[in-house]
């Protein structure tokens, strides 16, 4: 396992929970390993000169990997592949993250859906026991001779301090999954799987989870498809990184309030849920699936602020940071994205509020001065910053 230290430089502080996550997950399989005599080597540097250094300690002859479909990852893979096949090393990615990659599932022209509800239907078509069988190892062939003692680099030498921020478990609650199309959307029950983080490292089969959806709840099923929608997206159009899906909202003229912006980070916008929101994430590293859509929502509509900015934020912080789904997500709200919401269509935190948290039991728990007078008034008028955020994408939209 390598390191990748241009992914690391990127990381805008010493402490992140995903780092100790990788890393304790990677020293628990090396010590899994080495009951079998086998091991597991982990490196840290750039990925190309990493390569150079295994290659000269050993007489590598094929690499195997799983498929990556971010812009700067098949970037990355391409060079490592072209600089193995001067030294006569083979290189085979496979898909692994995903039930379905790339092309396998396009329009009948070949050409990749931007419409969700065509593509989950195509998706689910073609879902079949092929695709979703597992692949569990049950023999270990390195057992057959004894790998000599590997060391871990520590995360001190990456830059990095242990975190102690709690890693939602690796559990399949089938009660929770059960009841998700009536619990999902209300922040202050326990009604989501939380299993985001270990699809995105891949501590959890995307094929076991699948498997469990379809037999107890179809909307987790049609959660896990929206993920390789997104994915799917990126990868036939790697410029959403950027730039917008539609290139027309590239147009519009975002105001970019840093002191609206700051309010927003730290959870200080005066409208209760978008406040608990911001605070949850900060504090936890997750955000309630319905609550990202309210938050992002706030941000791009309400403050007129670019969706990139709040990306990045949720970026930084997010424990199941997925650029796809992240990029995805943010171009919904700002309804820039494929499938998106329409630009008119604009939240309205106080509804959202009474539908999704008709008691405040959420707003309460992360806002505890919500009911006294050290709680700020709201930044910016609803129906003002409606009528603004009207005005401002119809001129950008001609």
């Amino acid at each position: 396992f390598i390191f990748d230290k241009t992914i690391f430089d990127k990381l805008q502080v010493t402490t992140d929970a995903r780092v100790s996550f990788i890393y304790d997950t990677l020293a628990a399989l090396k010590q899994e390993l080495e009951k079998h005599h086998s091991t597991l080597f982990t490196y840290y540097g750039e990925v190309q000169e990493v390569w150079k250094t295994i290659q000269s300690e050993y007489n590598v002859q094929a690499v195997y990997c799983n498929e990556d479909y971010e812009p700067s990852a098949i970037k990355r893979d391409q060079q490592v592949a072209k600089d193995l096949a001067k030294e006569n090393c083979s290189f085979f990615s496979f898909k692994d993250q995903v039930i379905f990659s790339k092309t396998e599932v396009v329009k009948d022209d070949g050409l990749p859906y931007t419409v969700f509800t065509p593509y989950s239907k195509k998706w689910k078509a073609k879902l079949n026991d092929f695709y979703l069988k597992s692949y569990p190892s049950e023999t270990l062939l390195s057992a057959l001779y004894r790998c000599k003692p590997a060391t871990m680099p520590s995360l001190a030498a990456m830059g990095f301090e242990h975190s102690n921020l709690p890693i939602p478990a690796l559990a399949v609650n089938k009660s929770i999954l059960q009841s998700y199309d009536q619990t999902r959307d209300f922040p202050a029950i326990a009604g989501t799987s939380k299993l985001g983080i270990h699809l995105r490292f891949g501590t959890i089969s995307v094929r076991q989870l699948a498997r469990t959806a379809i037999s107890t709840n179809a909307i987790y099923l049609n959660e896990l498809i929206w993920r390789e929608f997104y994915q799917q997206i990126l990868y036939h159009f790697p410029h959403v990184v950027d730039r917008a899906f539609k290139p027309a909202y590239d147009n519009i003229k975002w105001l970019n309030n840093e002191k609206q912006f700051e309010a927003w980070c730290t959870g200080q916008t005066g409208y209760p849920i978008v406040d608990a929101g911001m605070r949850e994430l900060n504090a936890t590293g997750y955000m309630h699936n319905r609550v990202r859509m309210i938050t992002a929502s706030f941000l791009t509509k309400h403050l007129l602020i670019d969706w990139r900015w709040g990306e990045q934020y949720f970026a930084e912080r997010l424990l199941d940071f997925d650029l796809a789904s992240n990029n995805g997500g943010w171009q919904w709200a700002a309804s820039s994205g494929c499938d998106a919401a329409p630009y008119f269509r604009v939240f309205n935190p106080t509804l959202q509020t009474q539908r999704f948290d008709p008691q405040l039991a959420y707003c309460r728990k992360w806002v505890p001065e919500l009911d006294s007078f050290n709680y700020p008034t709201p930044i910016v008028n609803h129906e003002m910053a409606r009528k603004r955020v009207l005005e401002v994408y119809k001129k950008a939209l001609g």
